[in-house]
C-alpha cells in the first residue's frame, strides 16, 4: 500500500481577479442632468495559507495543486458597487514552511491559526461617479480590475518535534518511540521499514515533549542517497538530536562508533533552510538492544569513548524495557532546557516606512532593446496602466493627465525624451507625445479626447474673446494696428 503522508507540494495559486468599474448616467423623467452613477468594481479574493492543527500533512495539495479565488463582480448603475471575489483559504498543518521554486523562504508558518496571505486579489476599478471632477463632470469611462497576482509556491512540512531520532534503517527507532509514546509506526527487520516521519507525544513529570522519528540515514543522506534528503528537512525544528544506535548489527564494517560518526558527516554537510545549524543542538546517544548479551558487551566497551566527547550515553532495550524511564527523563531535562535558552517570542511589530523625500515611486531608464526608447517602472504607473481601457479615447486621456501629474513627463523630458519617441510602462508601449505645460484639458464627446483626435478645434478662452468682441467691438489698440 503507498504512503499517504505528503511533505513536499508544488502548488499553482492565483487570486481573484477585480471586477470593472461602470460607466453610467442616472437617467430619470424630468431629470436630465441625473450626473454619473456607475459603481466600483469588486476586489478580488486573496489565496490564504491557515495552519490548522487537523491537518497533518500536504496530500490534498499533492492530488490537487491548481487553486483560485473568487473573482469580483462588476458594477452598476445607480451608484451599486460589485461585490467582493469570495476568499479562499487551504488549511496546511502545523510546520508548514511556504518557500519560491528558487527556494527562497516566504513565511514559516507554525502556531494554530497562523496565516500567510500566498496571492493578493486585484482591486476593483472605480465607476465614473468615483471619477467625476471640477473638469470632467460625467466622464465616459470606467476604470477596469486588476488581474489577481498568480504564483507558483512550494510548501514543504517540517515536522514540529522537540526530540529527533537518528539512525541507521533498523537500528530501534520506530520501536522506540512506540514504547515511549502512544505512537504505532510499523516496525519490521528489514531497511527503510520507516517511509514516513512519525510523531509522538512523551511525558516526563510535569515536562510534556514531542519526538519525531525519522527515516532511517545512510552515508550519502545529504546529497540525496537512501531516503535521507528528504527527510533531513524534519530535524531543522529538534532542540535535541538523539542517535540510535544498534548495538546487535551483524553487518561487517559497522561499530556504534562509526555510525555515528558517518551520521554526524551527513548532519554536517546538511544546510537547514531556516537557518541555525545542527552543530548547535544537544547530542544524546542512545545504546539499544542490549537485551542481546553480546550487544550489552559491545555497548559498555563503546561507551567510555562517547562519554569522552561529553555526550550523555544510556544504555536501552525496548523489548524488556531497560533504561528508557531514564531516558525519558533525561531528554525532558535537556528540552526544558533548551526551552529556557530559547528569547521569548516577541509580539509582531509593525515598521511603517514613508518614502523618502526624494522618492518620486517610479524610475525611467533607457530601453535596453531599442535606441531612443525608454521603460517606465514603478507600481502606481503600472496599475494604471492595467486599469485603463485602451479602446476609449477619454480612458486615455485620464491616463495621461495622471501620468503627467506623477511626473513621468517632465522625468522623460530629463532624460532626453522627445515627441515621438517610445515608451513603454508594464505590456503597454507608445509614442510619447508631450501635454502643453499649464493648458486646460477640454473634453468633446463622453468617452473622447481631443488630444487623441488631432483637430484644431477652438479653445474655451477662444471663444469667449470671440463673444465679447462681437458684443462690444475690436478695443481701441487691436483698430490702431
Amino acid at each position: 500500500m503507498a504512503s499517504r503522508f505528503v511533505d513536499r507540494a508544488v502548488i499553482h495559486l492565483a487570486a481573484g481577479n477585480g471586477g470593472n468599474g461602470c460607466a453610467s448616467v442616472h437617467r430619470e423623467k424630468f431629470k436630465p442632468l441625473g450626473g454619473p452613477d456607475g459603481g466600483n468594481g469588486g476586489n478580488g479574493g486573496d489565496v490564504l495559507l491557515i495552519v490548522d492543527p487537523n491537518v497533518h500533512t500536504l496530500l490534498d495539495f499533492h492530488f490537487r495543486p491548481h487553486a483560485r479565488a473568487g473573482n469580483g463582480k462588476i458594477g452598476q448603475g445607480s451608484n451599486r458597487s460589485g461585490a467582493a471575489g469570495e476568499t479562499l483559504e487551504l488549511r496546511v498543518p502545523d510546520g508548514t514552511v511556504v518557500m519560491t521554486e528558487r527556494g527562497e523562504v516566504l513565511a514559516d508558518l507554525i502556531g494554530p491559526g497562523t496565516t500567510f496571505v500566498a496571492a493578493q486579489g486585484g482591486r476593483g476599478g472605480l465607476g465614473n461617479a468615483s471619477l467625476a471632477s471640477k473638469a470632467r463632470k460625467a466622464p465616459g469611462f470606467a476604470l477596469l480590475g486588476e488581474p489577481g497576482e498568480a504564483r507558483d509556491l512550494v510548501l514543504e512540512l517540517r515536522s514540529v518535534a522537540d526530540v529527533g531520532l537518528l539512525g541507521f534503517p533498523s537500528a530501534g527507532k520506530s520501536s522506540l518511540i512506540s514504547v515511549l509514546s502512544a505512537a504505532k509506526p510499523k516496525i519490521a527487520d528489514y531497511p527503510f521499514t520507516t517511509l514516513v516521519p512519525n510523531l509522538g507525544v512523551i511525558t516526563a513529570g510535569d515536562t510534556v515533549f514531542t519526538m519525531a522519528d525519522v527515516p532511517g540515514l545512510i552515508p550519502g543522506a545529504s546529497q540525496g542517497k537512501g531516503l535521507g534528503l528528504d527527510f533531513l528537512r524534519h530535524i531543522e525544528r529538534c532542540a535535541v538530536l538523539v542517535h540510535v544506535v544498534d548495538c546487535a548489527t551483524f553487518e561487517p564494517g559497522r561499530d556504534p562508533v562509526s555510525d555515528v560518526d558517518a551520521l554526524e558527516a551527513e548532519l554536517a554537510r546538511y544546510t537547514p533552510s531556516l537557518g541555525g545549524d545542527l552543530a548547535d543542538r544537544p547530542r544524546v546517544v542512545v545504546l539499544n538492544k542490549v537485551d542481546v548479551p553480546d550487544a550489552a558487551e559491545l555497548a559498555e566497551m563503546v561507551r567510555p569513548e562517547f562519554e569522552k566527547r561529553g555526550l550523555e550515553v544510556f544504555e536501552v532495550s525496548t523489548a524488556s524495557r531497560k533504561g528508557l524511564r531514564e531516558l525519558t527523563y533525561a531528554l525532558g531535562a535537556v528540552v526544558e532546557r533548551y526551552r529556557a535558552e530559547q528569547p521569548p517570542p516577541e509580539a509582531e511589530k509593525v515598521v511603517l516606512k514613508p518614502l523618502a523625500v526624494d522618492d518620486s515611486g517610479f524610475t525611467v531608464e533607457p530601453d535596453p532593446e531599442e535606441e531612443g526608447a525608454f521603460v517606465v517602472r514603478g507600481t502606481r504607473p503600472e496599475r494604471w496602466i492595467r486599469q485603463t481601457d485602451f479602446g476609449n479615447d477619454e480612458a486615455v486621456g485620464y491616463l495621461a493627465d495622471r501620468l503627467n501629474r506623477l511626473g513621468v513627463e517632465d522625468a522623460l523630458a530629463r532624460k532626453g525624451a522627445v515627441p515621438g519617441s517610445q515608451v513603454t510602462i508594464g505590456d503597454i508601449s507608445f509614442e510619447w507625445q508631450p501635454s502643453t505645460p499649464g493648458a486646460a484639458v477640454h473634453l468633446s464627446g463622453r468617452g473622447t479626447d481631443v488630444r487623441l483626435e488631432g483637430t484644431d478645434r477652438i479653445s474655451a478662452s477662444e471663444r469667449k474673446e470671440a463673444r465679447r468682441i462681437r458684443r462690444d467691438g475690436p478695443d481701441e489698440e487691436s483698430e490702431g494696428e
